[in-house]
């Protein structure tokens, strides 16, 4: 959860901001992006995004998008778009959802199963692999783009 908040951080327009003064609800400007999320069944990616949420000011419940495929959380500020594609059967599946929208570069996109979307989804900016480790996770992140590498560099500033 801690590190969703961090990577909320990460993602703020502004990174002055912080946590505790985002108004619940509302959210912060982003600077948008797209992160993929790797890892095995149960291994925290929807938690991680929960606590990327919370970084948001959202205070509802975050729950994996599994059935549905795409969670949307549009609050005042800022977009965010949580896919889970763990589900599709074909890539092309994507084009049905009518999500070309959420693609826009200001809005927030995260995938969970992003490889079940080869082609079709927008590459990376940043990906997060999560892995077990003794009875916590290991998290390796590897930026891909320039906004990949300012979300990475103010993580780790």
């Amino acid at each position: 959860m801690e590190f969703g908040k961090a990577l909320a951080e990460a993602t703020f327009q502004n990174p002055a901001s912080s946590v505790p003064s985002v108004a619940a609800e509302s959210g912060i400007p982003s600077v948008g992006g797209v992160i993929h999320l790797h890892g095995d069944l149960g291994a925290g990616k929807t938690s991680l995004t929960r606590g990327l949420m919370r970084g948001y000011g959202y205070k509802g419940a975050v729950k994996s998008p599994t059935y549905t495929l795409v969670e949307p959380y549009e609050l005042k500020y800022c977009n965010i778009y949580h896919f889970d594609l763990y589900r599709l059967s074909h890539p092309e599946e994507i084009e049905y959802l009518g999500t070309e929208d959420y693609f826009a570069a200001s809005n927030l996109c995260i995938f969970e199963w992003a490889e079940k979307g080869s082609n079709i989804i927008p590459p990376a900016d940043l990906r997060i692999n999560i892995g077990s480790e003794g009875t916590g996770r290991r998290l390796s992140c590897q930026s891909l783009s320039e906004k990949g590498e300012l979300i990475a560099k103010r993580l780790w500033n």
